[in-house]
């Protein structure tokens, strides 16, 4: 009871409407997939694993959060809402982080053994975010919403972005430009300003050399007749 005594304590301290903990306990889908990814966990260890799978597979039917029994889950987790997490076999989450719905701890289809994240304590990986490949993601990070993170985070970082990179490491601005991209996938959007970019300067010299010749052209003296 102490391990669930400490999870609706801190479901209670990030959640303004949570109103009590029999609430938490009984209505919360969050504590009741950690609850029984437990039961799968032990059964996964203990090689039970069709029984492992079965549990976590009616947690996913009764709550929408698809933990795979191998993952490795921190204390006081808080999942806040749920709906539509998914958290690989070999991901591992540290104590005290927060998770909104729709994020994805998975791999990326390319590596064998350890294939998808570990994360460290007091993690913030808000709505619709996607952490994939095997790479540490550090303590105390934030991870932004819609975020792809394909990388490792430094503690303490801030990680915004498509694929994510990081603009803030424990509250101080990084300058984006002086950074290395995540991955070698090319940021579309990024190659795109940089082509119009290209393209206005190109136009505007076209244009100034369009106007120094016209200019040229009236200053020329009329010849004598």
């Amino acid at each position: 009871m102490t391990r669930l005594g400490e999870t609706l304590r801190a479901y209670q301290a990030r959640d303004p409407a949570a109103r009590s903990r029999l609430e938490i306990f009984l209505l919360y889908p969050g504590v009741h997939a950690t609850l029984y990814h437990r039961l799968a966990h032990f059964l996964y260890r203990h090689r039970l694993k069709f029984l492992a799978r079965f549990v976590s597979q009616w947690s996913r039917f009764w709550t929408g959060i698809e933990i795979h029994p191998g993952a490795k889950i921190g204390r006081r987790l808080v999942i806040d809402h749920g709906m539509g997490i998914v958290i690989g076999e070999t991901a591992e989450v540290g104590d005290d982080c927060l998770i909104y719905h729709g994020v994805t701890l998975g791999g990326t289809g390319k590596d064998q053994g350890k294939r998808h994240p570990t994360i460290g304590n007091n993690v913030l990986i808000s709505t619709g975010a996607k952490v994939l490949g095997p790479f540490t993601v550090g303590d105390g990070a934030r991870i932004a919403a819609n975020a792809v993170v394909l990388s490792e985070i430094p503690p303490g970082a801030t990680a915004v972005g498509v694929p994510a990179h990081v603009v803030r490491v424990y509250g101080k601005k990084v300058d984006y430009a002086n950074e290395v991209n995540q991955t070698d996938v090319k940021d579309p959007v990024l190659e795109r300003l940089a082509a119009l970019s290209d393209r206005v300067e190109f136009l505007e010299k076209l244009q100034d050399e369009g106007y120094l010749k016209n200019q040229e052209k009236k200053e020329e003296p009329e010849d004598a007749v």
